[in-house]
């Protein structure tokens, strides 16, 4: 039963149109009568509310104009981009368009512009194809090339400023659209989607959480699908906890991951770490008691409390919580409630969890919940950038074949400050 009143509008699309007319034979049951018959039921001023439709549709001169657009895709910024500062010297926005197909027919976004909504300037446009590996439907892990009907999907938007004070206030998203609903004469559709304000709120700024040198950012911001896309549904909702998740991995003197038996966790230098305190706070969770994985596959049966293995979550204050992921088992020398300051030691590195290898896994969120939470951006107080390895392809066949890794040095090694270290950047924490 649908009631419409007080349609404004003198014009409606032709499209729009016959897809309400459509929705109102379904909704009083019709469809096997003839025109003349429907007409009368459509104008029937009968009591049976289950069986017919009260329309009332009104058009005044003021509002005669307004714009009703067809819009095929309809979209939001879930959670407001916060800018923070990059170990490459340049600010960078990293959030997620929801997009839903609301729409019988199959819609590909040929292009997006991520655009200032103040001044209408496209700050980043992305083709096709960059749209179609940033597409991500609900529930899936891989990237699709358009929107199947009925369809909702993440884009996952990394944007880049060369300054700070180059990135908007406001943000809003054009699209261009070709889809299989929209009417040939009036292809390529286009549509402005997902306005927000972005997040001007001052970053948590951290120390280092590994003490030495040689530790690779593995699967780090910002375009490393395995955490920056890992949306998941907790508690009714869709978060994106680990969007700004680091699996820190350490390289031995040749380069290597790991040296000697793959499936012994000793065998990788990173092993045995000690997991620091990156600001002073207090211990709000602790997992202890699980046993270290055998590196060199995925563990099987692993239940969402136990993902991240033995770990430590801190409250930081400012509604920042960091958590450490996959310590050694009887290695957490901290209790739940204890106040801890900037490098006091957490617990070993180890296996333990959902690995692969022995890392330490590391991300700031919004809450103490580690699923349900919302991933945070932080900096590091200060770090020495030595090199670069070959990508995160590279790096997945070096672990896995336990070779050197290709790493481009920066000669001489950078010393930053307040940044991010970045996907596959080598740092030393001294």
């Amino acid at each position: 039963m649908f009631f419409v009143r007080g349609m404004h509008q003198r014009r409606l699309m032709g499209l729009v149109v016959t897809a309400f007319a459509a929705v109102l034979v379904s909704s009083c049951g019709g469809g096997g009568g003839s025109n003349e018959e429907q007409a009368q039921n459509d104008t029937s001023t009968t009591t049976d509310r289950g069986r017919h439709l009260d329309l009332n549709i009104e058009t005044t001169e003021e509002d005669g104009d307004a714009s009703q657009d067809f819009t095929p895709i309809v979209a939001e910024v879930s959670y407001a981009p916060i800018p923070f500062a990059g170990s490459d010297g340049q600010t960078h926005l990293v959030y997620e368009l929801e997009a839903t197909n609301f729409t019988h027919g199959e819609t590909t976004i040929d292009q997006l512009e991520v655009l200032d909504a103040n001044t209408g300037d496209a700050v980043a446009t992305l083709d096709a194809e960059e749209v179609a590996g940033r597409l991500q439907p609900a529930g899936l892990r891989d990237a699709t090339d358009s929107l199947a009907p009925s369809t909702t999907a993440r884009i996952f938007l990394h944007v880049i400023f060369g300054e700070a004070g180059d990135v908007p206030d406001r943000l809003v998203h054009r699209l261009s659209l070709e889809g299989e609903a929209v009417p040939p004469d009036e292809q390529p559709l286009t549509e402005e989607v997902g306005p927000v304000e972005v997040d001007r709120r001052n970053v948590v700024v951290i120390g280092p959480p590994l003490r030495g040198s040689n530790y690779l950012a593995a699967d780090s911001c910002c375009d490393a699908t395995r955490h920056t896309r890992a949306a998941l549904p907790i508690n009714g909702r869709v978060w994106v906890d680990q969007r700004y998740a680091v699996d820190w991995e350490q390289l031995d003197d040749d380069g290597r991951v790991y040296s000697g038996e793959k499936e012994d966790p000793e065998s990788y230098p990173i092993y045995g770490q000690e997991a620091l305190t990156v600001a002073d706070g207090t211990v709000v969770k602790v997992v202890d008691g699980l046993s270290d994985q055998v590196p060199g596959t995925y563990p099987e049966g692993i239940s969402i409390d136990e993902a991240d293995g033995n770990a430590v979550i801190l409250d930081l204050g400012g509604g920042n919580y960091a958590n450490y992921a996959h310590l050694q088992p009887a290695s957490i020398r901290v209790q739940e409630g204890d106040r801890v300051s900037q490098g006091d030691v957490l617990g070993l590195v180890g296996n333990s969890g959902n690995s692969l290898a022995p890392h330490l896994h590391f991300h700031v969120m919004s809450s103490p919940l580690f699923a349900a939470s919302n991933g945070l951006p932080y900096v590091v107080d200060s770090f020495t950038v030595t090199g670069r390895s070959a990508g995160t392809e590279a790096f997945d066949e070096a672990e896995a074949e336990g070779t050197p890794l290709e790493v481009t040095p920066v000669d001489p090694a950078e010393r930053v400050s307040e940044t991010m270290p970045l996907d596959q950047y080598v740092v030393n924490f001294t």
